[in-house]
């Protein structure tokens, strides 16, 4: 499930019984997205992007921190805005976050798109693309080696390293990818990636570049995961049938997004779990009646 980061609000009792439900209804993660800071559309006039100041998210690392403690969901990003942050300091979350999962986490990671949020922690929105798969590389390295020494074009690591290394040694990224670049980069670089469009003649175009950048890079295509999403929006029919075509188009995972079920506004947390529960039972998962 798509963690409903911009419905959910503040309450931590919201949380809870959100993931509880998700957990005892058969599903078997939680995505979250990322967004630090949202921009102010009365000081950036025009600003037409998906969310602004008033939407609302929780940072990633310190919600599964706290979904850790009473869940055995697998928990993924999708996606960390990786060059906006600190690499070793993401390195450090992500390994903290493994360990209480006790391996059960992935980090997905992208390049973002705004320059509001990159300028507010003080990184390079036009080089994110370069700086990304350095950041990479260092990232495995923190996770596998006791003493890192690092020299690259944007990352200088010097005899140092991370203790406790995490479970999974290195954690699974996979790369956001919505354009010709970024499909060459998930093949070159990436466990798996997460597709941005439904199954069809798209996806399946973007798929072959994905894995034809993998064999030119010198690796197996079949090893890379695939992470469909789809919106419960469309209603349980069409939400069940998009469950059967992203298993027919070769994806591993698939998440369901359940924002935007009332046109009006925000579903309180129990019509999220409601919704839960009925596709559950559509699709037959352990947990709902039908399975």
């Amino acid at each position: 499930m798509v963690f409903p980061q911009t419905e959910m609000g503040a309450d931590p009792a919201a949380v809870r019984a959100y993931a509880a439900a998700v957990e005892e209804l058969g599903y078997r993660h939680i995505l979250a997205f990322d967004h630090v800071l949202g921009a102010d559309p009365e000081v950036h006039k025009g600003w037409n992007k998906p969310y602004d100041v008033d939407t609302t998210f929780h940072e990633p690392f310190v919600l599964f921190g706290y979904l850790a403690g009473f869940t055995s969901l697998e928990l993924v990003t999708g996606i960390i805005i990786l060059p906006q942050r600190q690499t070793a300091l993401v390195a450090k979350q992500a390994a903290q976050v493994d360990i209480l999962t006790q391996g059960r986490f992935r980090l997905g990671v992208g390049l973002g798109w705004n320059h509001v949020e990159y300028e507010a922690l003080g990184k390079d929105f036009t080089n994110r693309g370069r700086r990304l798969a350095e950041q990479v590389q260092l990232l495995r390295q923190l996770w596998t080696q006791r003493s890192v020494t690092f020299h690259g074009e944007y990352e200088t690591v010097t005899g140092a390293g991370l203790a406790p290394l995490p479970v999974q040694r290195p954690i699974p990224i996979w790369f956001g990818a919505e354009s010709l670049p970024a499909y060459k980069r998930a093949g070159q670089l990436a466990d798996g990636w997460f597709p941005q469009m439904q199954p069809g003649p798209e996806l399946e175009e973007a798929a072959k570049i994905v894995r034809t950048a993998a064999r030119a890079a010198g690796r197996d295509p079949s090893t890379l995961g695939m992470h469909g999403r789809t919106r419960l929006n469309r209603g349980i029919d069409a939400t069940a049938e998009a469950v059967r075509l992203w298993r027919e188009s070769g994806a591993t995972h698939l998440s369901i997004d359940t924002m935007g079920l009332q046109p009006g506004g925000p579903v309180p947390v129990d019509g999220h779990i409601a919704a839960l529960a009925e596709l559950a039972d559509a699709i037959g998962l352990p947990g709902s009646p039908a399975g």
